[in-house]
């Protein structure tokens, strides 16, 4: 695709200095890299510095950041009030052996906040929280079997490492056959996870209800990820709330990211109450950070108080660090309802205009998302499930992300992204002119 090719020469251009580190990091590192979500070929941006908004790269060129570390860094980079809580924190401690103030503090805001938690524990990544979370699903209810759906990313432990991003030769109409996410992957973790159509009620209840005495619980995103931000409908949500309800599945949210959209997480914004939440990103101030938490009745599994022994183990050096739980509760303490309102109605004002721009200029494009959550795909089709994304242009959407980066902006590699609270009229007019002039380029080659 020439498109492409142009705008990739043209980062080479710009990115000596991201190469050479490159070169180097891929001495020690396989591909030079430790995080896929960071990596894109021919190499990725190395950064120096962020600030604000924006964030710098070694060689010197600036960037309107919309990825914010994968939606985490809602207050932005180096926030003051961090920065202070952070630097008061680490001349007292970085970690003990012991619990501390901060942890019952932030444990407390996220409870209050959040429908579906009465009780908490901290992780140090999301994949940690949503494995927790099916693991006290499968001894509460006694049942292995889990279901997840199709092209949902849950983190990267075994049971949701599972029809993740299967090739169009591997999808059968019958969505029959869980699809391994890597070589080796034991057939009997397969035999265990049950793939589900995003969307699709009908199918999805004949499923549930066929393997409901197997079924330990149903993890899904109420907005995902992997899909641009796509939202459920509120009636299929509704639905699996009633059907897992009744078979006796587990309900749990994965609102690593989704969390963001209201202050109650979409379960609030939704009004659909999960038996059991996993969190993340955001919720850490920057820091690395995972927590889940439900009822009192599940939590208790994991309560080492009890008469009769703690039934599920769960350890980790740094669960519930310090530093991480005051980074933490400042991003909590920023996020009232007027920031909620404000960054939302940022977000449906950047969508609009960004049908507008690529109806202008003549592309077929889907504009996904919610809140202050986007994505962008090249596709005549409405985009509805993992299926629908498969079969967008993905050639065009990477000569869209590198010609952004030559303008300056930093989306993710699928060209989605989030704002944050120092976003602004002006930071999404940015966007949207460097997203028409890149649109032009796109069109004329």
């Amino acid at each position: 695709m020439e498109s492409l090719n142009l705008e990739i020469k043209s980062y080479l251009n710009r990115t000596p200095k991201s190469e050479k580190m490159h070169r180097r990091a891929s001495k020690y590192l396989p591909g030079g890299s430790s995080r896929d979500a960071s990596f894109f070929a021919p190499y990725p941006i190395f950064i120096e510095r962020g600030s604000g908004t924006h964030i710098f790269d070694v060689d010197g060129n600036q960037y309107l950041d919309y990825m914010i570390n994968a939606t985490s860094l809602i207050l932005g980079h180096s926030h003051p009030e961090i920065v202070k809580a952070l630097k008061k924190q680490i001349e007292i401690g970085v970690s003990f052996s012991g619990p501390t103030d901060p942890q019952i503090v932030l444990a407390k805001t996220l409870t209050e906040r959040i429908p579906s938690i009465e009780k908490i524990r901290f992780t140090n990544s999301g994949t940690e929280a949503t494995l927790n979370t099916i693991r006290l699903s499968r001894a509460f209810s006694g049942k292995s079997k889990i279901a997840k759906f199709e092209g949902a990313y849950h983190g990267s432990h075994e049971y949701v490492a599972v029809s993740v991003s299967p090739s169009n030769s591997d999808l059968s109409p019958d969505f029959t056959n869980p699809v391994p996410e890597y070589p080796g992957q034991p057939k009997s973790i397969l035999e265990d996870v049950l793939v589900l159509p995003y969307g699709d009620s009908e199918t999805c209840e004949m499923l549930l209800r066929k393997y409901s005495d197997q079924l330990a619980c149903l993890i899904m995103e109420p907005v995902s990820s992997n899909f641009g931000y796509l939202p459920a409908s509120p009636d299929f949500l509704n639905l699996m709330r009633t059907l897992t309800s009744e078979l006796d599945i587990v309900l749990i949210f994965d609102e690593v990211q989704s969390f963001r959209v209201a202050r109650g997480g979409a379960q609030e914004l939704f009004n659909v109450v999960p038996d059991l939440t996993a969190l993340g990103k955001l919720i850490g101030g920057g820091l690395p950070v995972g927590a889940f938490g439900g009822k009192n009745e599940l939590m208790a599994f994991y309560d080492p108080t009890i008469s009769d022994g703690i039934k599920i183990p769960h350890a980790g050096t740094f669960n519930a660090n310090p530093m991480t739980m005051v980074a933490g509760q400042v991003v909590m303490n920023h996020l009232t309802e007027d920031s909620y309102i404000r960054i939302n109605q940022l977000g449906d004002s950047l969508r609009h205009q960004l049908e507008s721009v690529f109806d202008e200029i003549g592309f077929d494009t889907q504009i996904t998302g919610i809140g202050s959550l986007f994505g962008i795909h090249f596709s005549s089709d409405p985009i509805n499930d993992y299926r629908s994304i498969i079969k967008s242009d993905q050639e065009l959407k990477k000569a869209l992300f590198f010609g952004l980066l030559n303008e300056g902006i930093l989306l993710q590699s699928s060209c989605a992204g989030a704002l944050n609270i120092l976003s602004t009229e002006e930071t999404v007019n940015q966007l949207i002119n460097a997203v028409r002039r890149v649109a032009i380029r796109l069109k004329n080659y």
